[in-house]
């Protein structure tokens, strides 16, 4: 009984929080459109939009200084009645919207990106300024091995006696464990 009124009680408390969630309506997750960046790529995904006489709408791409549609860069949609998409290429970083507006006229949804400067790696040369001649293999060039991962790994370099005797005593420590644990499992002789 008394786990009955607690499970209840909990029922209840988890409907009270859940409710004005239900009721503030749409979120933006349901604005229709899905915007994704890649690099200085932006995306757009929408399965609002019908075709009509060979369209889908168009997608457009607007800074923070444009206030309306047809100021920013309009691409249009291509798709199938499943999913439809828009995508911009050589993006500055910055603050953008994206809006989408179905052939029918109807908009599909608007919502903010960020599109954050690319990372690109880079090939630094320095110069040694020591007595002795630097053996070097070209400027910028990388390491022949590459990454030596692993536990302690990228200090040491091991050679092949190292390992192989390593390789042996865990051979040994298996041989000598199976040996031990058939052992314990017979019943004790006299």
């Amino acid at each position: 009984m008394h786990n009955s009124r607690l499970l209840l009680r909990s029922g209840l408390t988890l409907a009270a929080a859940a409710l004005p969630a239900a009721l503030a309506g749409p979120s933006a997750a349901a604005s229709g459109i899905s915007v994704s960046t890649t690099g200085t790529t932006v995306s757009v995904v929408t399965s609002a939009c019908t075709q009509i006489n060979g369209s889908w709408g168009t997608a457009a791409l607007l800074t923070s200084s444009q206030a309306n549609f047809s100021q920013g860069r309009q691409t249009p949609l291509a798709g199938t009645s499943v999913s439809q998409s828009a995508a911009w290429t050589g993006v500055s970083p910055g603050t953008y919207t994206v809006v989408v507006v179905c052939s029918s006229g109807s908009t599909a949804g608007s919502q903010s990106v960020v599109v954050s400067a690319s990372s690109r790696p880079t090939i630094a040369t320095t110069s040694r300024a020591s007595a002795a001649p630097a053996t070097t293999t070209g400027a910028g060039a990388a390491p022949s091995r590459g990454v030596m991962g692993g536990l302690g790994g990228a200090a040491r370099d091991y050679g092949p006696l190292t390992l192989g005797v390593g390789a042996a005593l865990v051979g040994a420590g298996v041989v000598a464990t199976g040996w031990v644990l058939r052992r314990r499992s017979k019943p004790y002789r006299l």
